[in-house]
């Protein structure tokens, strides 16, 4: 298939864009590259593709035409970062989004794969939920992406057949790393400070499945008869992978010499706390074999932060860390207000 892939120089995105043309797929980016000066060197290769280069609230129904399909990955990518600005979270990760395939219908591709998150659950506690249960989001990312499921959901017809894709958690080595989510995160803190420091109690049951499973999960819906997938949404992980906190912890502690873990003093409840069932992908999906385990992943990071001497200063600072790049770039006068790019100022 001819697949446009937005976000493909983002976390997920770089991982997935090869993957795709392993699978022998063409592919095209689109792509702000506001993370550009985020590459991680132990992270692998960033595979050329043909690049629209442009914010996605910019898009055109000339740069979606001549293409089978669509993977929308790009969006402001977390929690932390979607409550910098809730309108323009909005903006960009819910209009853009419907925008996006709105523009896609009218160009005549067939297949829409949406970035959705099992963020969309929110608080549901200790009870086992499913694509069938409430969507009760706590952030403006959670209700971003819910509000996208439901008006990309509505375009559906004949010809356009949306899928809702919902990953747990990411973790996992990339050349757009992060350092700010769970696994990624505490594997730094104990490489970096011999300690891995807990902000919440330890108590919140999240889900987390690694990039390469996310890449796979989306490849097996785009290549799926289409009466297998249209307008469903499916939750991206296994069961068995549903931890706490706490408990991706201890794997890290086993994982990485010499550390030891602490609550950090003003330590509280997470109002996100999930438990998530993922049977539905397996049944309906059997191409997707994902081949990822909290232990493996946190190896796979451990190595690549050795690899590449990964130090505090680093873990500390704004490079890997989505929001505090994003602060960055608005102090240093890279972007606007509104996230743009701005012009290079000359003396």
């Amino acid at each position: 298939m001819k697949v446009l892939l937005s976000g493909h120089l983002g976390y997920i995105g770089t991982v997935m864009t090869p993957m795709l043309l392993k699978a022998g797929h063409e592919v095209a980016g689109i792509d702000a590259n506001l993370y550009r000066r985020c590459t991680f060197a132990a992270g692998g290769q960033i595979v050329e593709v043909r690049t629209i280069e442009k914010d996605m609230r910019d898009l055109t129904a000339r740069d979606v035409e001549g293409f089978d399909a669509c993977i929308h990955l790009a969006a402001l990518s977390n929690d932390p970062l979607s409550d910098l600005n809730p309108d323009l979270t909005y903006a960009i990760n819910h209009r853009a989004s419907v925008r996006f395939a709105q523009l896609a219908k009218q160009a005549g591709v067939k297949r829409f794969l949406f970035a959705s998150s099992c963020s969309n659950y929110g608080k549901s506690g200790d009870k086992m939920i499913d694509e069938t249960g409430e969507l009760n989001p706590v952030t403006a990312y959670g209700q971003s992406k819910v509000w996208s499921e439901r008006d990309i959901g509505a375009l559906a017809d004949d010809d356009f057949s949306p899928t809702f894709m919902r990953p747990a958690t990411a973790y996992g080595v990339s050349p757009r790393l992060r350092f700010d989510i769970v696994l990624n995160n505490l594997v730094a803190w104990g490489m970096t400070k011999g300690v891995i420091l807990l902000k919440s109690d330890g108590t919140p049951l999240r889900p987390i499945v690694h990039i390469e499973d996310i890449s796979r999960a989306f490849i097996a819906a785009m290549e799926a008869p289409r009466e297998a997938v249209h307008g469903q949404a499916f939750n991206v992980g296994q069961t068995a992978h549903n931890y706490s906190i706490r408990d991706i912890a201890n794997i890290v502690a086993e994982v990485v010499p010499g550390c030891t873990i602490e609550l950090a003093s003003d330590a509280g409840p997470d109002t996100r706390s999930y438990r998530v069932n993922f049977d539905k992908i397996a049944k309906a999906l059997p191409a997707f074999k994902p081949q990822w385990d909290a232990r493996k992943g946190a190896e796979q990071l451990y190595a690549a932060y050795k690899k590449s001497g990964v130090t505090l200063e680093e873990f500390e600072g704004p490079r890997y860390n989505r929001i505090a790049h994003i602060r960055k770039l608005l102090a240093d006068r890279v972007l606007d207000g509104d996230l743009r790019e701005r012009e290079p100022e000359h003396a």
